[in-house]
């Protein structure tokens, strides 16, 4: 199975960015411009929200129109637990956990789950080094 990290950086690859909002002090704002900006195939899935950086948002993973390589976390821990069950349901199991969406429960299920899975690191950090940017 191919890490987090190297399905990021090699080809392009489809991200899910759960928590995108339009508030450009919320991380789920900055991660999805940043990714897009980059080039990335992303959507914002946001079940309180119509659209996010003029694109529409998606209320659950499964209503996206394509599915994602990676699914970039950016919601409290108790949000990530339960969406996380959603993914699993779904077969996704590639995931992305932002620092501040992770606690002990949630590595756990990951672990006990058996994801694919990057906790506690930025996106946009690696993203930035592999890209040049």
């Amino acid at each position: 199975m191919d890490t987090v990290t190297t399905l990021l950086n090699e080809g392009n690859p489809v991200i899910a960015v759960v928590g995108a909002s339009d508030d450009p002090r919320k991380y789920g704002n900055r991660i999805y411009r940043d990714l897009k900006a980059k080039g990335f195939t992303v959507y914002p899935v946001n079940s309180m929200r119509d659209m996010v950086d003029g694109d529409p948002t998606y209320a659950d993973l499964g209503e996206l129109p394509e599915t994602p390589d990676i699914v970039n976390f950016v919601v409290p821990p108790p949000r990530t637990l339960r969406l996380l069950a959603r993914a699993k349901e779904l077969g996704l199991m590639t995931v992305w956990v932002q620092p501040g969406a992770e606690d002990q429960s949630v590595i756990a299920f990951l672990d006990e789950n058996g994801f694919n899975y990057l906790a506690n690191a930025c996106i946009m950090v690696y993203s930035r080094v592999e890209s040049g940017i």
